[in-house]
């Protein structure tokens, strides 16, 4: 009799178990079918969220993601006005973007995804490889005008940033200008990618960049925080070890309402195989 009890406890157990697995299985499936998210803001984060939609939506394909670029204000803006699931940033949000959400009453979660460093390029033909953050600041203030007062040639220096709308815009301006305001002269392009073209092409030309944007068409230099003391090449490295003195984290922003539509693609980015692809586009991962 023991004998027969064991077994059948046994039989009912394991179809309870098979129960449970098959109710597991459709519940996640359910999950993964509902995932259908909006993701919009900062060309420097954009690279990295369309590989990790890319990836996420090979493992899951009935997943949909949409990822669009624009600049972290215009992210953050559509984030504040309802027309996107999650605001990518290259900056914190504004105390007055803050303001706004919680006179509308809306909670939202703050996810640091990535850690970012900021390259300053230069045309290949400058001769110049290092500069001290104070002629940065110079050079894009507009006080040094010619490369001949940095140590470079008689040229005339030809400054690119981003367009204010940009995070990368305002985190450059507060971290390397001090808050000083660009030059005049200073040419403000639309995305990333246009002051790579821009400073490849042209001889006198400066320009900063996310560390996933740089290319062989242009020339890292070398920055000094200490006045000259030392310089150091933005690399991954560096910036993981915080020797690189212009590093930045890459954020997400969602309603804590929305958390449950988010949740599984924002967990995947922060996993091991998201953080992963972190490393692979070029940034820096959160993982040790």
């Amino acid at each position: 009799m023991k004998f027969v009890t064991i077994k059948t406890n046994t039989m009912k157990t394991t179809k309870t178990i098979a129960l449970f697995a098959v109710i597991l299985i459709a519940t996640v499936a359910f999950k993964l079918a509902d995932v259908n998210i909006k993701i919009k803001g900062s060309d420097t984060v954009l690279p990295l969220s369309q590989k990790e939609a890319e990836t996420f939506m090979k493992k899951n394909p009935t997943a949909k993601i949409t990822v669009i670029g624009g600049g972290s204000g215009v992210g953050i803006a559509a984030f504040l006005d309802g027309t996107t699931d999650i605001a990518m940033s290259s900056r914190k949000m504004k105390m007055s973007e803050k303001m706004k959400l919680q006179d509308a009453g809306k909670a939202y979660k703050e996810v640091i995804v990535a850690n970012d460093a900021l390259s300053v390029i230069v045309n290949p033909s400058n001769k110049i490889s290092q500069l001290t953050r104070e002629q940065i600041e110079g050079i894009f203030t507009g006080k040094i005008t010619n490369w001949k007062d940095v140590g470079g040639d008689d040229e005339k220096i030809i400054a690119y940033s981003r367009e204010s709308s940009s995070g990368t815009y305002e985190f450059f301006k507060e971290h390397v200008l001090n808050n000083k305001n660009y030059g005049s002269t200073v040419l403000n392009m639309p995305a990333t990618g246009a002051i790579v073209q821009s400073v490849s092409q042209t001889k006198g030309a400066i320009g900063y960049i996310g560390l996933a944007y740089m290319e062989k068409t242009v020339k890292d230099i070398k920055v000094s925080y200490d006045k000259g003391k030392t310089y150091v090449e933005a690399t991954v490295v560096n910036a993981k070890n915080k020797t690189y003195p212009i590093t930045r984290p890459l954020y997400y922003y969602y309603l804590t309402k929305d958390e449950s539509k988010v949740k599984l693609f924002v967990d995947y980015v922060l996993s091991e195989e998201g953080q992963k692809v972190v490393s692979d586009v070029g940034y820096v991962s959160l993982s040790k």
